[in-house]
């Protein structure tokens, strides 16, 4: 057997697993039927069902949702549906839970919720961060058709080229959706704005610039200056001590793809966000589908300033953090 014919039976082989896969789920979720069942109508054996049922679980064929009764949860998403114009998803969380694995059960949901907006032909549009890294690693594998990912903001520094960790999340996304890559090898900011703005004339930046305008669905994290898992802009280097003491002075609360916001959610009168590479509130409204993922309530003043520019059409949460910024929200009135 060829190399070619090889590869085209591991396709079709591959094939074969999801529809049966999908079969079992079918008959298993929707319709009730017991493993004894769905071996009788399938031809195989009950371990064979439970790793079919497996498969499409971890595959994505099957997304189970846990949605807690009537409460002040659900009255909270309803509110911040209301107040910010967002498709909200809180994420019902013990409080017992460490910093990181917060960052996975978030990451987790919002994966599913990232999958089900991307089509075929679509552009996503990727923004670097500790949040985006984490839920990549967690998007089921669909082999979509001309799909492409693009990286929305620079991440280049004075001590890092930002390579491996833009690399790695672009490279994840990819793969899961046989996608088509498109990086953005600039400074995350630039030391000078006449640098951005002769930079943006050049016919390799600008084809980049015009992928990131054809984008229909966005994903992205929120940075904070304060937390127990730094944001990597202000940990890996990206600004000074002098600069993010500045920013913070300033009434900065963080950013959403490197553009820095004020608590109010305001950005144009901030003089660093001229150098920043990254798309402005304006610009990312545009985007039809634009996904925020925050884990963690030292995020919630920057989420609120996110919420108050605009930034996005769909927010996955914790809980303790969409309490707390619905408190901040209600303080700042």
């Amino acid at each position: 057997m060829n190399k070619m014919s090889g590869q085209h039976a591991l396709v079709t082989e591959g094939k074969a697993k999801a529809e049966a896969a999908r079969k079992a789920a079918v008959l298993y979720y929707a319709e009730s039927q017991t493993m004894a069942a769905i071996s009788k109508k399938l031809g195989v054996s009950r371990s064979t069902v439970s790793r079919l049922l497996a498969y499409a679980r971890k595959s994505g064929i099957v997304q189970i949702t846990i949605r807690p009764p009537f409460s002040s949860e659900s009255v909270l998403t309803m509110k911040l549906k209301q107040r910010f114009h967002v498709d909200v998803q809180i994420v019902d969380v013990e409080s017992t839970l460490s910093q990181n694995r917060l960052l996975q059960v978030v990451s987790k949901v919002a994966a599913g919720a990232l999958d089900q907006m991307v089509q075929s032909g679509d552009t996503v549009g990727i923004a670097w961060g500790n949040t985006t890294s984490e839920v990549v690693q967690h998007l089921p594998s669909r082999d979509l058709g001309g799909v492409s990912v693009v990286q929305l903001n620079g991440a280049v520094s004075t001590t890092s080229s930002g390579s491996a960790h833009v690399g790695f999340i672009l490279s994840q996304a990819a793969d899961r959706w046989n996608a088509n890559v498109i990086h953005f090898p600039v400074p995350a900011f630039f030391d000078k704005a006449d640098t951005k703005k002769a930079m943006w004339q050049e016919s390799a930046v600008k084809r980049v610039l015009e992928y990131q305008r054809k984008t229909s669905v966005a994903v992205f994290g929120v940075g904070a200056f304060k937390g127990e898992m730094p944001s990597h802009v202000y940990s890996a280097g990206y600004l000074s001590t002098k600069e993010v003491y500045s920013l913070s002075k300033g009434g900065v609360v963080g950013d959403v793809c490197t553009v820095l916001l004020k608590k109010d959610g305001t950005w144009r009168n901030i003089e660093l966000n001229k150098r920043a590479s990254g798309p402005n509130p304006a610009m990312l409204a545009r985007i039809p589908r634009r996904l925020c993922v925050v884990a963690g309530p030292a995020k919630a003043e920057a989420l609120l300033a996110a919420l108050n520019a605009g930034v996005m059409t769909d927010l996955v949460c914790d809980r303790p953090t969409a309490e707390l910024v619905w408190k901040l929200a209600n303080r700042a009135k």
